[in-house]
């Protein structure tokens, strides 16, 4: 399922605009607001939801995965939760090696302002 064609310079979208951009109805997706946690849309001062482009992409994955792949509705909120919890356990590893990657950086940067300064000595 390709992804839709999302405005780089939007930040939120109307459900009509959602819905006309995953061909899904507007009621569709407000019963999945009910029945999965991680569908959560922020709604204005006017109580209207407006959707950001990871929430677009979270209504594109729970597509693919009821349509697409033959969950039920149950076993495509289990994967949600699978998922989540593996990229909770996995974070902690993951922002160690950027750490020790933004150091090795910070060293070259650190190196070369150095030996530019020694060259205009």
């Amino acid at each position: 399922m390709k992804p839709p064609a999302l405005k780089p310079d939007k930040l939120f979208y109307k459900i009509s605009e959602v819905s006309k951009l995953t061909g899904l109805e507007a009621y569709v997706l407000r019963y999945w607001e009910t029945e999965f946690p991680e569908l959560r849309p922020r709604k204005n001062k006017g109580g209207q939801r407006t959707y950001e482009p990871k929430d677009i992409e979270m209504v594109m994955q729970i597509k693919s995965m009821l349509y697409d792949e033959g969950f039920t509705i149950a076993g495509a909120r289990k994967q949600l939760s699978r998922r989540a919890a593996k990229y909770e356990r996995d974070l902690p590893t993951f922002l160690r090696s950027m750490k020790s990657q933004l150091q090795e950086i910070m060293k070259i940067v650190q190196t070369s302002e150095h030996k530019g300064k020694s060259a205009h000595k």
